[in-house]
């Protein structure tokens, strides 16, 4: 249907896409922060946010505290410290930014949604999301503060050496599925499996099993969410890498933490958990519902990461670098290895 479309209308088209997706982090972000503060509250025995909003019910609940606090952010003055990189500093959350944007371009939402559908689409996926790590070395460069520094380069450290298992175990879907489309790794998965089980990559075998949580414990890493958030450890670092970071240019950074929860949980639905198709094959698989399998499978991913932040304390630098390449590292190699055995004498 876009093959006769003229430059304007596809730039356009463009336009509308981008709105759309620059809605859904907003959205994603949103009530994402809001699902956190209540579900922290429930797992301290505490109330959460309380009396905010227009009416009985969303003053109870404290629906729009959250809504407050973004516009409270874009109100507030944007501050550049005087001896930072100027034109660095202003760059950076945009980069950032920008890497989760594209990355969520690519994302499959059902069968029929999908703004960028390429046959690398996985290669793409693992490929941009390594783009956040060059806003934030510029962010903690550019802010002329050492513990902005010092988070910067633990950032980076830890998403390069966790990038590497979590690459690893999409090599084991890719050898099941033999194929880097994302739409073709999903329907590659349509059927029963184990004549119960749907025929989600999670259920093919023991190592694609063990490759989903190595994959989904690498994510958790690659986003600096706790017990992985030693680049932002308050104790430490103050804020890490955003420190001097106020305002709207704070607020990127913040949709951009969410936006990469919602990529990573998104990659785990699409390359283990059956994307948009229905747990129970065949029965409402196919248009709108697409949808919500796809959005109730990455909505549950990211509940667990919250679940983690509040279950477990936080991991010093050496434990969590000793996670990635003593433990996590040598599983992932072993899995492929065991894939290939597995699909040779076994599938």
């Amino acid at each position: 249907m876009f093959e006769n479309l003229t430059s304007l209308e596809w730039l356009l088209w463009l336009i509308l896409a981008g709105l759309l997706l620059f809605g859904l982090m907003a959205v994603n972000a949103l009530a994402a922060v809001y699902a956190e503060r209540k579900l922290s509250a429930f797992m301290q025995d505490r109330l959460g946010p309380m009396g905010q909003g227009a009416g009985f019910h969303a003053g109870k609940w404290g629906m729009l505290q959250t809504v407050a606090d973004a516009l409270k952010l874009i109100l507030k003055e944007d501050i550049i410290p005087r001896a930072a990189d100027r034109r660095l500093f202003i760059i950076a959350p945009y980069i950032i930014f920008i890497g989760a944007f594209i990355a969520i371009a690519a994302l499959p939402f059902s069968e029929y949604i999908q703004v960028i559908d390429i046959n690398l689409g996985i290669f793409y996926l693992l490929a941009v999301c390594s783009l956040g790590v060059v806003g934030l070395i510029t962010a903690g460069w550019a802010s002329d503060n050492k513990w902005s520094l010092y988070g910067a380069l633990r950032s980076a450290a830890q998403i390069v050496s966790y990038e590497i298992p979590a690459a690893l175990s999409i090599i084991v879907v890719v050898m099941l599925t033999s194929t880097l489309d994302l739409q073709g790794i999903i329907r590659s998965q349509e059927g029963v499996i184990w004549g119960i089980l749907p025929n989600w990559i999670i259920f093919n075998n023991p190592f694609a099993f063990l490759a989903f949580f190595i994959y989904f414990i690498s994510g958790v890493a690659e986003t600096n969410r706790t017990p992985f958030d030693i680049p932002e450890a308050e104790s430490e670092l103050v804020a890490g890498f955003h420190t001097e970071y106020s305002g709207m240019r704070w607020a990127f950074f913040f949709l951009s933490e969410y936006a990469n929860m919602f990529i990573v949980c998104g990659i785990a639905t699409v390359a283990f958990l059956g994307g948009w198709q229905s747990p129970v094959p065949g029965f409402m698989d196919s248009g709108a519902w697409g949808l919500f399998w796809f959005f109730g499978k990455v909505l549950f991913l990211i509940f667990v990461m919250i679940w983690f932040r509040w279950t477990f304390p936080r991991l010093r630098v050496d434990q969590l670098m000793g996670v990635a390449w003593k433990v996590l590292l040598p599983l992932a190699l072993l899995n492929i290895f065991g894939v290939g055995l597995w699909s040779l004498y076994i599938g």
